[in-house]
């Protein structure tokens, strides 16, 4: 494993001009912006070789993955299945939290995050979503991988990325998102940063591999703030459903807009709770609690809190919406549910035959519990994992 040692930042942060000001300055560059063409629409025209170029060979990734599953010992096993607790609790409730793991629940937390990702990465990579992320559906006749790639170059349009650029990829798990901006965009420079060990080795070891090595990777829980980076470091910055694991995503966005240039953008694509969500509904809740542990969401955000915290963080959304066709991911989401289904049906044959160890049933029958359930809420319109959201550090100067 390699780990980046990053200069510590310096304590400045976005200067403390008044509230009138603030509004003054936000007015005037959504007036700019309003009058400006509107941001590009997603780019779905045929995927070109460079973004095929960012592929792994699925076969080579199951089988690594594969062997790595198979030889975990049961306390790996036991801790993994320990840390779906952390699902069961929200960060807006701090009563529940600290009755459920103590009073430094924060960190218990993240013990249990390196738990769960330290093998779900490996789960997730014996199938078609070894990024850790079903993508916006964009085009129903390509597969998973290749949605993934379509809305990932979408972001590097959005953010204006090119040559000589650096970006931050928050949660940037085994590094293949990192590795295709980078092949995507030659000269593009990506710093990754993850809480698991695991992840942080393989997206080293898969930039090196590829020839990217102006791609790094940090080590770090990104609740521990402020992020070591220095001020103004990055041209641009993105997430792909990473923030529900944020405590504080006003504390977040405004350390990440400290580390922005002026004029540098963010996309952040997440789930959220979308306004058809009754909490006072039996089965509306019954149908979250089934769904955040399979997902791996601690919060429960909204588009307008997002929106709110980049906002109060200093930055103007400029596109907030869901950027799946017809706002629903369902199709790709069945298709990954099915193709786990039929690999937990091979695993639970190999395991009576004892041709596999007994945790490989047990972790397979646990990642494909509440398919449907997901499902369900995509398709009445309750949550989606599909929102995209762009936003802009103002380019001018507060007077």
């Amino acid at each position: 494993m390699t780990t980046i040692m990053a200069a510590s930042p310096s304590a400045s942060h976005r200067g403390s001009s008044s509230t009138e000001n603030d509004a003054v300055a936000a007015a005037k560059l959504r007036a700019t912006l309003s009058s400006s063409p509107k941001p590009m629409p997603l780019d779905d025209a045929a995927l070109t070789t460079a973004d095929k170029a960012s592929k792994t060979g699925r076969l080579r990734t199951f089988r690594t993955s594969f062997r790595y599953l198979r030889q975990l010992t049961p306390q790996q096993v036991s801790d993994f299945m320990s840390s779906y607790i952390i699902y069961t609790l929200d960060w807006s409730d701090p009563v529940g939290m600290t009755t459920a793991l103590g009073p430094h629940y924060r960190q218990r937390v993240g013990d249990c995050l390196r738990a769960y990702y330290g093998i779900l990465n490996h789960l997730c990579a014996l199938g078609a979503v070894e990024k850790m992320y079903i993508p916006p559906v964009r085009d129903l006749s390509v597969s998973v991988r290749d949605n993934q790639l379509l809305y990932e170059r979408a972001v590097a349009r959005a953010l204006g990325l090119r040559s000589g650029h650096r970006v931050l990829d928050l949660g940037c798990g085994r590094g293949r998102v990192a590795a295709h901006m980078a092949t995507a965009v030659p000269g593009l420079r990506v710093t990754g940063v993850n809480i698991d060990p695991d992840q942080i080795g393989a997206a080293t070891a898969f930039s090196e591999e590829r020839g990217l090595g102006g791609n790094e990777f940090v080590m770090r829980d990104f609740n521990d703030l402020p992020l070591p980076f220095g001020d103004e470091a990055f041209d641009g910055f993105y997430a792909i459903q990473a923030l529900s694991l944020s405590k504080d995503l006003g504390e977040l966005f405004r350390d990440v807009y400290r580390v922005l240039k002026p004029g540098a953008r963010v996309s952040i694509l997440d789930w959220v709770r979308l306004a058809g969500y009754d909490e006072g509904n039996a089965e509306h809740a019954e149908l979250m609690r089934r769904v955040k542990p399979l997902i791996g969401a601690v919060g429960t955000p909204t588009p307008h809190g997002m929106e709110a915290a980049l906002e109060g963080a200093g930055f103007v959304v400029v596109r907030s919406e869901n950027a799946s066709i017809d706002g629903l991911q369902s199709p790709l989401i069945r298709h990954v549910d099915g193709y786990f289904r039929a690999l937990r049906m091979f695993v639970s044959a190999a395991v009576r035959l004892r041709w596999l160890p007994g945790h490989f049933k047990t972790l397979i029958d646990r990642l494909c519990l509440d398919g449907e359930a997901f499902v369900k809420m995509d398709e009445m319109r309750l949550i989606t994992t599909s929102w995209w959201i762009v936003a802009e550090k103002p380019a001018m100067k507060e007077q």
